[in-house]
C-alpha cells in the first residue's frame, strides 16, 4: 500500500493540474469537478496497487479500463475517464515532474456504432400514396413541386442514393433510356446504379412536367432559383417530412437518409451479398456496409421473440 506522504504528494499534483486546466485552458467549474473525480478514482485505484501517480504504468492504465468495462461503465465514461488520465499525465510528463506518459499509447474505448433508422415497407407504401394524392390534388406550380417530390421519393427508393447524388441528377439521368445511373460520388469515385423500370417511368413523366414549367431546357433534374442551381438538401428532407405527416408517420423517422437505408436493408433481405450493395451504396469500406447485417440479425431476433413457440415474449403474452 502508498505511504500517507505519497499519498498527499498524488493529491498535490492532481490539484496542480487541475488548478492548471482552470488558469491556462480556462475549464469550466463542472468541467474541474469532472476531472477531480475522475483523477481521483484513478489515484485510488493506483493506491490499492502500492503505486503512486509518478510510478504509474501503461499496464496500470489498461487494467483501469479493463476493470471499467468489468464494472459495465458506459462507454463515454470510460472514454472520459481516460481522457482525463491522458492529460493529467501528459500534464506532469511535459512539466519534467514524470519520465513519461504511461497512458499515451492507450487507446480509448471506440463508441457503439448506432443501428440506422429503418421505415417499414408499409411506411415508404404510405409515403408514395399520400405524395400520389398530393398531385391528384394540386394545380399549377403546386404539381410541379408535388411530382418532384414525388419522383424523389421512388428515385431514392429505387437506388439509395445520398441525397447529394439525387440532388445533383443531370436532366439527362432521365432522358438518356439507360437501366443504370452514373454517380460520382464521395471522392469523385464513380459507380454504376441499376434503375428500376417503374423508377424510369415516373422521371420520364416528372420530366415532362419540368418541362412545361421550365422557360428553356433544364440541365438540372431538379433544379432550383437558388444559388447551387439545384434543390438543397435542406428543402427535401423538409418536404419529406411535412409528407410523413399527411401519411400519418413520424416525421422523427423519416428522412432521405433513412430511405437509403431502406434501400440497403431490402437488397439484403431478398439475398444480396454485401459486396453488390456496398457498391451500390458507394460505400469506399465494407465495414460501413455490414451495419445493415446487424439491422437485418436484430429484425429476425424480434421474429422470433414474437412468432417462435418456445419465445419467453410469446409465452407470456399467451398466458
Amino acid at each position: 500500500m502508498k505511504s500517507s506522504a505519497s499519498t498527499e504528494a498524488d493529491h498535490r499534483l492532481q490539484e496542480r493540474f487541475l488548478e492548471m486546466m482552470s488558469a491556462e485552458r480556462g475549464a469550466a467549474k463542472n468541467s474541474i469537478a469532472a476531472y477531480r473525480r475522475d483523477l481521483q478514482g484513478w489515484l485510488e485505484f493506483l493506491k490499492t496497487r502500492g503505486h503512486s501517480a509518478l510510478a504509474a504504468t501503461t499496464a496500470d492504465v489498461r487494467d483501469f479500463q479493463a476493470e471499467a468495462e468489468r464494472l459495465g461503465l458506459a462507454r463515454a465514461t470510460a472514454a472520459r475517464r481516460l481522457s482525463a488520465i491522458k492529460q493529467f499525465h501528459g500534464f506532469l510528463h511535459g512539466e519534467g515532474i514524470a519520465k513519461e506518459n504511461p497512458a499515451a499509447i492507450v487507446e480509448g474505448p471506440r463508441a457503439a456504432r448506432p443501428l440506422p433508422k429503418i421505415l417499414s415497407q408499409d411506411d415508404v407504401a404510405a409515403l408514395k400514396a399520400a405524395a400520389l394524392e398530393r398531385i391528384e390534388n394540386a394545380e399549377g406550380s403546386k404539381l410541379f413541386k408535388a411530382w418532384r417530390l414525388y419522383c424523389l421519393l421512388c428515385v431514392l427508393e429505387a437506388t439509395g442514393l445520398r441525397v447529394s447524388e439525387l440532388i445533383a441528377l443531370p436532366l439527362r439521368a432521365a432522358t438518356s433510356g439507360e437501366d443504370f445511373l452514373l454517380i460520382k460520388g464521395k471522392g469523385g469515385r464513380e459507380r454504376l446504379v441499376p434503375l428500376s423500370e417503374t423508377a424510369r417511368r415516373v422521371m420520364m413523366h416528372y420530366v415532362k412536367v419540368l418541362r412545361a414549367q421550365s422557360e428553356e431546357e433544364p440541365k438540372q433534374l431538379f433544379p432550383s432559383h437558388g444559388a447551387k442551381g439545384t434543390l438543397t438538401r435542406q428543402h427535401f428532407a423538409l418536404e419529406l417530412k411535412a409528407l410523413a405527416g399527411i401519411a400519418g408517420i413520424d416525421s422523427e423517422k423519416v428522412s432521405p437518409h433513412v430511405l437509403r437505408h431502406v434501400f440497403a436493408s431490402g437488397l439484403l433481405a431478398a439475398g444480396a451479398d454485401l459486396r453488390s450493395v456496398q457498391q451500390m451504396l458507394g460505400h469506399a469500406d465494407i465495414s460501413t456496409t455490414q451495419i445493415y447485417t446487424h439491422v437485418q440479425a436484430e429484425r429476425l431476433k424480434e421474429a422470433v421473440d414474437l412468432f417462435h413457440p418456445l419465445s419467453k415474449k410469446r409465452k407470456g403474452g399467451a398466458g
